[in-house]
């Protein structure tokens, strides 16, 4: 298992992602590089690389579909377009998954995505063979498509078609026909043929004039950018009208705009620009063809000011008013299910007495909209319908508009809401006659954040809860902080309660500075701040919130455009959103609410197991998990500890994604963490890996009064450098006292205070031995490390107990590479300096050196790959996640596999892999490596001490011996995953079968 050297910080993770980012870009820099040279190999290991460092990155994502597609992994590639059209409806991404569920194998969701991709987009010229036969498939008479402009395509054969129009006819349409205009402002557009549906009929009106794009305001005009995902080879015309909708002009978005925002695979936007001297001053509207604000629109020429803010010269009332009852707004656009699921648990939260004005800004879901006809018929709510979209910011002020006389709660449509969380908020806004606006917690809410802002990874709110989850967390909020009431800058318009003096007396949210939204509830906040109106939190409410769905693959330029408004509006407000960040006054509310969560989450439980740990994950991680499995297993509550940003943080690791995780500051909290450990019936203590926490195992288990157990995952007990890997990264072969001293004067280690290094060591190891032996047991996963500790602590007992079962023997990787290719060798794992980072450089730079017939795939990653794969004989996947790493081993069609480590290994879940993809393992004698492959035969065991040049030559001949036993006859034109061929070529002839090689 890889050492930990401390606690990671946010800084280190920042530094990690700018990284991961860098080595990202510059592999997908090398995959367009081997695509130009028509290297499809290289091209889609480099997209592999490039994926698994930005998993997230929909830049890499489409191409590396792409690659998989080409590759013959219509499986691989469907599941990364499945993911992207799920984000974004481009047209690319529909024929292409429709080409990949097609070669998968899977006829009718391939057919579905021709369906949509037709319906909603312009048809692409080259896929015409594919939607043929796609509607041959489907039993069609042929598909159909429509353009931006109107103009009708059929194709595979159909001819003669009925086209309606909202069930009009259209007379003689044929292929080619544009339709008359009143196909923009229809629902639906049928195209049969016999009666029967064409392959993408019904067409989407909406869809297909989708217009992408941004327009804002600079010194010299309007500037921005436009295109149409539907139709991408058009040329948007938008059209400018002023506020009373006055046509001014129209301006063709002609040229390319390359460093537009838009969030869009395959994006092709075009820019636009308007002179200030050519417009009026007013607020204008920038559309596009189909009537809709373009993002960032409705805006004016000149950019705004502070000058622009009109202070209210009504400060709050002396005494609360009376109350007036609240009317919950909800705008309402896109994702009816979410929408319906919102509207749902509003009403049953609330009953029928609190009025619930929803706005319809022109959603193009016709089922939905169906739905809010029908509940206002019914008088569940009073609907009120834009015929254009005008944004969130005009919506909430239409729907306040209609509240006149009500406080205002304004909700998001992709909220969850449970029961007293209205009167949570009433109550709180009526606590003070100052208070203006409030806010409740939520999963995702950035300053009301549960379990906070800062959250780590492993924490719950990157989840969205469902709507028993909301329940149980609004009762816990209510009973942790009910009546409680902290305040903060601004509030948050995901759920925002506004008291109607507040509202009265500083008026509306600026729709004209806002456009689309973001940033509206922000200015609303600061303007009535001026004016003596204080904003809350209430933490005993929760909301569960999905976020950030509804404005768009601009979203990111929209965010921009309106923070930059908010800093020249009120140029303080950064500064105190940033100050109230790092005090955090939410902090003790929210730990209350993780407090409540944790005491529930315990009920049945007779008792608890603590497993304390570090929160580096690697091999520790994994065993604490697969620890915590075992004793819920045994009917104990696995409690995990493990360092937090000034102290610790407790996890359930037994409660699910939605499980409390509270925090402690350290040491001045910890006899509250005792409590709270009693409390939760900890009867006894599993000490995994202490740094970072500022607290050991005897401090720990004493003020609990349980016993403890250690377990070994390293050598920090004896070596403050942990590893027992000199400064000059080489195995120091614990020398004893005086070879330890020299080698601690360099620093670089656990070793702190001050005076002489021997002095201090003395008293490390000192506390070390009182902790080991205060323990009623003491484990470690090897007969080496156990050597290794009884050594360096005379006396002390210490068991074995290994992390998993060896297998003796396993089916042999199949290479099918030929005996005249390159032994390729597989390196598994995160390799650093003590898993032997620098031995496989300069067994890289020696394989170049003598050109030898010799390549290592690092499955996994590095600290500088960068080194490596300049050597031309190294290629690096990239990080991977914990159940992929046996298949993504296998798939590199290695000769074997070699561990590098300079360090003992305790045990190492790598070599475990290299056994699981078939492979048999090279590895150092040093530690449970060496011993574990002794046990099994499964590889060979080499001295730590053999030259680099020798190295290589073994690995040479050591893998042509594999090669020659596990090639097989055929050859594999299409690999089970994803192959790694960025290396050169070698030629693939098929050979024979020898026996199988033994272990050294």
């Amino acid at each position: 298992m890889q050492p930990a050297r401390g606690r990671v910080t946010p800084q280190d993770r920042a530094a990690w992602q700018v990284w991961a980012d860098a080595q990202a870009q510059s592999a997908f820099r090398r995959a367009r590089e081997s695509e130009d040279a028509a290297d499809h190999g290289s091209a889609w290991a480099w997209y592999e690389r490039a994926h698994r460092l930005a998993p997230d990155s929909v830049v890499v994502a489409f191409p590396l579909a792409m690659a998989r597609l080409r590759g013959g992994d219509g499986a691989g590639a469907a599941q990364l377009l499945r993911t992207l059209t799920g984000r974004f409806d481009f047209r690319e991404g529909w024929v292409a998954l429709a080409a990949a569920l097609l070669m998968a194998g899977e006829d009718s969701a391939a057919i579905a995505a021709a369906q949509h991709a037709l319906s909603h987009h312009a048809p692409p010229d080259d896929m015409q063979p594919l939607l043929a036969r796609l509607a041959a498939r489907a039993g069609r008479p042929g598909w159909c498509g429509l353009s931006v402009s109107g103009r009708l395509c059929l194709g595979a054969g159909a001819s003669v078609v009925t086209v309606l129009i909202d069930g009009r006819p259209v007379p003689g349409a044929q292929d080619g026909t544009v339709l008359p205009a009143r196909w923009r402002r229809a629902r639906r557009v049928e195209v049969l043929a016999g009666g029967a549906n064409l392959l993408g009929s019904p067409l989407d009106p909406a869809a297909l004039q989708r217009t992408d794009g941004l327009v804002e305001a600079g010194p010299d005009g309007l500037s921005g950018w436009a295109w149409h995902p539907s139709d991408p080879d058009q040329v948007p015309v938008l059209h400018i009208r002023d506020a009373r909708g006055r046509m001014i002009r129209r301006v063709l978005a002609a040229d390319p705009a390359p460093g537009a925002e838009s969030m869009f695979p395959l994006a092709r936007p075009r820019r636009f620009a308007l002179a200030a001297a050519d417009l009026p001053p007013g607020p204008l509207h920038v559309l596009g063809p189909d009537g809709s604000d373009l993002t960032g629109s409705p805006l004016t020429v000149r950019p705004v000011t502070p000058s622009d803010v009109e202070p209210s010269t009504h400060p709050p009332p002396l005494e609360p008013p009376v109350r007036s009852g609240p009317a919950i707004v909800i705008p309402v656009h896109g994702d009816g299910a979410a929408t319906l699921a919102c509207l749902d648990s509003v009403r049953t939260s609330v009953g029928d007495a609190v009025p619930v004005i929803v706005v319809d800004d022109a959603t193009p879901d016709p089922v939905l909209a169906a739905e809010l006809d029908r509940r206002a018929r019914e008088g569940a709510i009073r609907l009120i319908r834009h015929t254009r979209r005008l944004g969130f910011p005009q919506s909430a002020n239409d729907g306040m508009r209609a509240a006149a006389g009500h406080d205002v709660l304004l909700l998001n449509s992709d909220t969850l809401v449970a029961g007293g969380w209205l009167e949570e908020l009433a109550d709180i806004a009526y606590g003070a006659p100052d208070i203006g606006t409030v806010t409740p917690l939520s999963n995702r809410a950035s300053l009301f954040s549960w379990p906070g802002p800062d959250a780590l990874p492993g924490d719950a709110p990157a989840l969205t809860p469902d709507l028993a989850t909301v329940q149980r967390l609004m009762a816990a909020a209510r009973a942790a902080n009910r009546g409680q009431a902290v305040d903060v800058p601004t509030g948050h318009g995901f759920c925002l309660f506004i008291r109607h003096d507040c509202l009265a007396a500083t008026g509306p949210f600026r729709a004209d500075l806002f456009a689309q939204g973001y940033g509206e509830e922000n200015e609303f906040c600061r303007r009535t701040a001026v004016a003596g109106w204080r904003h809350v939190a209430a933490p005993g409410a929760f909301v569960g919130h999905a976020g950030s769905a509804s404005f768009g693959a601009a979203r990111p330029a929209l965010l921009r455009r309106n923070l930059a408004i908010m800093d020249r509006l009120y140029p303080d407000y950064g500064a105190l959103v940033a100050a109230h960040a790092v005090v955090d006054p939410l902090f003790a509310a929210r730990r209350r609410l993780d407090l409540v969560c944790w005491r529930r989450g315990g009920a049945g439980w007779r008792h608890a197991v603590l497993l304390v740990t570090h929160d580096q994950g690697g091999g520790v991680e994994r065993v604490v998990r697969d620890r915590a499995r075992m004793w819920r297993a045994r009917g104990a509550r696995p409690v995990v500890l493990r360092p937090a940003p000034d102290g610790c943080r407790l996890e359930d690791a037994a409660g699910g994604a939605w499980s409390a995780t509270p925090r402690f500051h350290l040491p001045a909290e910890l006899d509250l963490l005792l409590a709270v450990l009693r409390a939760s019936g900890v009867d006894r203590l599993e000490w995994h890996h202490g740094l970072g926490l500022g607290i050991d195992a005897p401090t720990l288990a004493a003020g609990l009064g349980v016993p403890y157990s250690v377990h070994i995952h390293d050598y920090v007990w004896f070596c403050p450098r942990v590893a027992l890997v000199d400064p000059s990264g080489r195995y120091c072969g614990a020398p004893g006292p005086a070879g330890c001293a020299a080698c601690l004067q360099a620093g670089d280690s656990l070793l702190k205070g001050a005076g002489p290094v021997p002095g201090r060591l003395s008293a490390y190891r000192a506390r070390s031995n009182a902790v080991l032996r205060g323990a009623g047991a003491v484990m470690t996963p090897s007969a080496d490390t156990a050597r290794r500790m009884e050594r360096a602590f005379p006396g002390l007992a210490v068991g074995v107990a290994a992390l998993a079962d060896d297998p003796a023997d396993a089916p042999p990787a199949v290479a099918a590479r030929g005996p005249a290719a390159r032994i390729r060798v597989a390196v598994p794992g995160a390799i650093g300096v003590e898993k032997g980072y620098r031995v496989l450089l300069e067994a890289a730079q020696d394989a170049a050196a003598r050109a030898l017939d010799l390549e290592f795939i690092v499955v996994g990653h590095t600290p500088d790959d960068d080194a490596l794969m300049a050597t031309g004989r190294v290629f690096v996947t990239g990080p991977y996640a914990e159940g992929d790493g046996a298949a993504l081993l296998a798939a590199q069609r290695a000769d074997l596999a070699f561990l590098p480590s300079i360090w003992p290994e305790t045990w190492c879940f790598a070599l475990g892999l290299a056994w699981q993809a078939g492979l048999d393992a090279v590895v150092f004698d040093l530690g449970a490596m060496a011993e574990r492959v002794r046990r099994t035969g499964r590889g060979a065991v080499l001295s730590p001490g053999l030259p680099i040049h020798e190295l290589n030559t073994f690995l040479l001949s050591y893998g042509r011996i594999g090669a020659a036993s596990t090639c097989r006859r055929e050859k594999r034109e299409i690999p089970t995953l994803h192959p790694v061929d960025c290396l050169p070529a070698q030629d693939t002839a098929s050979c024979s079968s020898t026996p199988r090689r033994k272990a050294r």
